[in-house]
């Protein structure tokens, strides 16, 4: 199993960086609160859990040893993968996923796209007691990512609300949503237009 990562960041998206480890270049899928943790060129520390497909090995990255450890823990509930799994800890944090679990709050877990409420029932009553055993993690504080330019935001953040299971349309939506603060401050990070956008999402 590999837990951490340490190195330099050579590339940040939305929702993917490339961590490098004396010339080796690591690819880990990330979540937009990690995004905005990483700087280009800065030495980072990265929280890992490595998923094993029969035609893959995937790394996902974690800001936070509490986000990794609720990504594992809903891994383990039945009709949970990775994607969904990235997805949930795209639109809470890991405190939220524990009090959403511990409390049966359908309405927060059929906020992730991909969870309804059969499924999130199934979460809730698979998970409750597993729950209460996690460490709670809290996000690192390091700088967002810089913007990389006027419209390349547009595209990224469409791209990363794709890649954690919203709808094309549903992307667009949340972009013409959160374009005032690119209007108000062009260079507003990426990340936390993703952070803006998924929240649009939720509330619709």
């Amino acid at each position: 199993m590999i837990a951490e990562l340490t190195g330099t960041v050579t590339q940040v998206g939305a929702t993917r960086a490339v961590v490098d480890l004396n010339g080796f270049g690591v690819l880990v899928h990330i979540t937009p609160s990690t995004a905005a943790a990483l700087r280009v060129g800065a030495q980072t520390t990265v929280s890992t859990s490595l998923v094993v497909r029969e035609e893959s090995l995937t790394l996902y990255g974690f800001a936070t040893g509490g986000e990794r450890d609720m990504f594992e823990l809903l891994l383990t509930a039945n009709g949970v993968g990775p994607k969904l799994a990235q997805a949930a800890l795209a639109v809470h944090g890991p405190d939220e996923l524990r009090r959403a679990i511990s409390s049966n709050d359908l309405t927060a877990l059929t906020a992730v796209p991909g969870i309804g409420r059969k499924g999130a029932e199934r979460i809730c009553i698979e998970l409750r007691d597993k729950v209460t055993a996690l460490a709670g993690g809290s996000e690192v504080g390091a700088e967002p990512m810089p913007q990389v330019g006027r419209e390349a935001w547009r595209e990224q953040v469409s791209e990363g609300l794709q890649g954690l299971g919203w709808s094309a349309k549903d992307a667009d939506k949340a972009c013409v949503a959160v374009e005032p603060m690119v209007a108000a401050d062009p260079t507003t990070p990426v990340a936390v237009l993703m952070r803006a956008a998924l929240q649009s999402l939720a509330k619709a």
